[in-house]
């Protein structure tokens, strides 16, 4: 059982590692089309173009609120495996650690997002 829910909570980490990784990268994203679509407005670029790179931002735009949802659910699942680790006095190691940082990073991040 302590194994399975170690193993378990390494996964859920790593879960949450990655999708902090990948909201990040639609952050990133994000700001780049901004940029984009301001320097074509600037230019004087054609309509269809202008309207297919405010597009292209909506849809970079629309993922973020996908991701915080699976990494709020991913947290969830980690919260819930590090507090059945708790319960079977399983405290210590490096698995445990790395999730409780993860936890941490992760709710700074819903912090200053929030904000």
């Amino acid at each position: 059982m302590a194994s399975s829910s170690l193993r378990n909570a390494k996964i859920k980490t790593n879960s949450c590692k990655r999708i902090v990784k990948e909201l990040r990268s639609y952050e990133k994203e994000v700001e780049r089309e901004v940029a984009k679509t301001a320097e074509m407005k600037d230019k004087g670029a054609d309509l269809y173009d202008l309207k297919q790179q405010e597009n292209v931002l909506a849809e970079s735009r629309m993922m973020i609120p996908d991701c915080r949802k699976r990494l709020e659910a991913a947290l969830a699942d980690l919260k819930a495996i590090l507090a059945e680790l708790e319960e079977s006095d399983q405290k210590e190691g490096p698995e445990i650690e790395d999730a409780r940082n993860t936890i941490a990073e992760v709710e700074q991040l819903f912090q200053t997002t929030d904000a």
